[in-house]
């Protein structure tokens, strides 16, 4: 566990850390770790290499990673905390991957087996009809039975049910199975599912880029080019997306800083991520369950390190649901500046301890989070629009404006010193 007094550290000054009860220089932190070198590369905001992500996992005071992370996270989003308020919908757990690493799934034939028609989707929005929504997030198994119609009638029956929502669907693996399903080009279907209501796609289903891993979790899975050539095709399309990484099961350090670089390359490629969500793997009611539970240190140091090596990706999610409240709020000083959303409904999996599909939280207990956090609530929608009037978001730009100033005129000043 990670003592709060540590996590919460910053709220007095972005350059100081409390080490046991006592407030300390990051500079001296760092020295005292033995990653300054590293420090120093993350202040001049240089490129973090592969090297420099193993030492970072393998680095073992916690609170010095998390202040390299708080230093980017501050640079790029300063104390601003997003969130969505939400609602997710799983429309079939039938799925015929059968990953090792999945309790949501039943194998086709099995009773458990489910599909929503749009009639239930629709209905299951009416429960919320009381509640204000932004973003709807749709994703599920893969079941070969669904036809391509379906995928765009449960588009337009959400779309015309809560019109003023943005719809957030279908993995990348989805994707790859409705184009199977309507026998056309992808970038086809892309642009008919665009037309039915998809605003921006979420970024499951990457896993861990590591042909080991997807040999022995997930051979049945589109593998781990196969996820890239969908993601081009969907940043190709025009859509937002986010991208994901598993951890807490059999992958190694190595997997996970290839995992990281990778999506890095692709996003230097396309610019079409949003979002990076580092994903805590919970072992309860899978092959896998002789696996411990991810701990809250390791959680955080997944979101720090996320933070520092994905220099292009703007935002870095901690997801409340598969970390818990508590440790998603500390991770708003490692790195996180996104804490998700009311979610109000989830199927996935339980971290919260509870085998209830309800797991939500109130817009009140959103707020209250990153209040106590000391950092700034600010609301967004799927595509990061922020919501109402934000001050905290004028201060973010006009604090960006300035650093831009500062390197323009410091970038001046060298050219005319190697000029005399």
């Amino acid at each position: 566990m990670v003592p709060r007094s540590e996590a919460f550290s910053s709220r007095s000054s972005a350059s100081k850390v409390v080490m046991s009860g006592v407030e300390v220089g990051v500079e001296t932190l760092v020295a005292r770790t033995g990653v300054a070198d590293l420090y120093e590369k993350v202040v001049r905001g240089e490129r973090l290499n592969y090297d420099d992500g193993l030492r970072l996992y393998r680095t073992p005071e916690l609170t010095a990673v998390g202040a390299l992370a708080n230093v980017v996270r501050e640079r790029m989003n300063g104390d601003v905390t997003y969130y969505v308020r939400n609602l997710h919908i799983n429309y079939t757990n039938i799925c015929n991957k059968l990953c090792k690493f999945c309790s949501f799934y039943a194998p086709p034939g099995d009773p458990r087996g489910y599909a929503l028609t749009p009639d239930d989707i629709v209905a299951r929005l009416e429960e919320y009809r009381d509640q204000v929504i932004r973003e709807i997030h749709m994703v599920a198994g893969i079941n070969p039975k669904l036809p391509y119609q379906y995928y765009l009638d449960i588009l337009r029956s959400v779309r015309a049910a809560r019109p003023e929502a943005q719809i957030k669907a279908f993995t990348m693996i989805e994707l790859a199975q409705i184009a199977r399903a309507a026998k056309k080009p992808l970038g086809d279907v892309l642009e008919d599912l665009k037309g039915a209501g998809l605003a921006c796609v979420p970024g499951g289903g990457a896993e861990v880029f590591s042909d080991r891993v997807h040999e022995e979790l997930f051979r049945a899975k589109l593998d781990n080019e196969g996820w890239f050539q969908v993601a081009r095709e969907v940043h190709r399309a025009g859509l937002k997306s986010n991208a994901t990484m598993l951890y807490g099961h059999i992958e190694t350090v190595e997997e996970k800083v290839k995992h990281l670089l990778h999506i890095r390359e692709l996003q230097d490629e396309t610019k079409g991520f949003q979002c990076f969500v580092p994903l805590a793997f919970d072992p309860a009611r899978t092959e896998l369950e002789h696996i411990p539970v991810t701990t809250g240190q390791q959680n955080l140091r997944e979101i720090a390190i996320a933070r520092l090596l994905l220099d292009n990706f703007p935002h870095i999610k901690a997801f409340w649901i598969m970390i818990t409240p508590q440790v998603a709020q500390l991770a708003l000083w490692y790195g996180a500046d996104d804490l998700d959303g009311t979610v109000s409904h989830y199927e996935i999996t339980h971290a919260l301890g509870t085998a209830s599909h309800h797991q939500a939280l109130s817009h009140q207990e959103l707020l209250n989070l990153i209040s106590e956090a000391g950092r700034t609530p600010v609301e967004r929608d799927a595509l990061y629009n922020v919501i109402g009037e934000q001050p905290a978001i004028g201060r973010l730009r006009r604090a960006q404006s300035s650093r831009q100033q500062s390197a323009k005129g410091s970038l001046n000043l060298r050219v005319l010193s190697s000029s005399s």
